[in-house]
């Protein structure tokens, strides 16, 4: 979502990184700044790219690798794997760990708790 600030149109906090996550994912290939940045809408500056790049590297969301004088960037997961990813960092963050589990699984759809009981199931089995 695009607001006016001062005149000036500005990203929400973290559109900006998901589109470029969302650029990363589409490409399916380590890519560099350059090519990141052709794929984006609108008229970033290589820099910014670069910025973003950077930032989301040090999250531990992408991965780079050296590429001559500059980097090639990866995601280190898919969607629901960057999903699943938030989701254990806030368990993480939180003392009452039982508590937020309890409330969460209590708060399922009746279709996601069905989903969620054949998913721990199938894991006890391969494990």
């Amino acid at each position: 979502m695009v607001r006016q600030v001062g005149g000036h149109a500005r990203r929400a906090p973290g559109e900006l990184e998901a589109e470029v996550l969302a650029a990363l994912w589409r490409a399916g290939k380590p890519v560099g700044a350059a090519e990141v940045k052709d794929s984006l809408d609108g008229d970033l500056a290589y820099t910014t790219v670069v910025t973003i790049l950077s930032r989301l590297h040090e999250k531990g969301v992408a991965v780079r690798d050296k590429q001559g004088r500059s980097f090639l960037y990866s995601p280190v997961d898919d969607e629901a794997g960057l999903a699943a990813r938030r989701m254990r960092k806030v368990l993480d963050n939180e003392p009452d760990r039982v508590g937020v589990l309890a409330s969460f699984v209590s708060h399922l759809s009746e279709a996601d708790e069905k989903l969620l009981r054949q998913l721990l199931h199938d894991n006890e089995t391969i494990g």
